[in-house]
C-alpha cells in the first residue's frame, strides 16, 4: 500500500476531486495548507511597509491506495494540476505499513 500526498494550487481542488472520484478513488483527505517551494517568497507592501511573503496557500490531497494504482493516480493528478507555471505543486509517494478501519477492525487493503 502507498500514500499519495499531492500539494497543489487551490484552484485545482474541484478538478482533481472530480478526476479522482471518476477513477473510483473511494476516499481521500483534503487539507488547506501553506508553503513555499523554489520561489521562496516575494516582497509586497502593506500599509506602506515592505513585507516579505514567503508562503502561499495550497491544497493537500492524501490518498491511500494499492501499489498497482499509484502510477495511474499520480498521472491523473499531474495531468489535472499542471499549468506549466511555477507553483504547480509536488506529489510525494510514501509506503504505508498498515491500515485499520476502526468501525469494523478490518485491516490491510480491505480497510482502504
Amino acid at each position: 500500500m502507498k500514500k499519495i500526498e499531492a500539494i497543489v494550487r487551490p484552484s485545482k481542488l474541484e478538478p482533481i476531486k472530480e478526476v479522482l472520484f471518476g477513477a473510483d478513488v473511494k476516499g481521500m483527505s483534503i487539507s488547506e495548507v501553506h508553503g513555499c517551494g523554489n520561489q521562496h517568497g516575494w516582497k509586497e507592501f502593506y500599509r506602506g511597509s515592505e513585507v516579505i511573503v514567503n508562503t502561499l496557500p495550497k491544497v493537500k490531497f492524501e490518498i491511500i491506495t494499492t501499489d498497482d494504482r499509484v502510477d495511474e493516480l499520480v498521472k491523473l493528478i499531474v495531468e489535472t494540476a499542471q499549468t506549466g507555471e511555477v507553483g504547480d505543486g509536488k506529489i510525494f509517494v510514501l509506503p504505508v505499513e498498515e491500515v485499520v478501519r476502526i468501525r469494523t477492525r478490518e485491516s490491510g487493503e480491505v480497510a482502504i
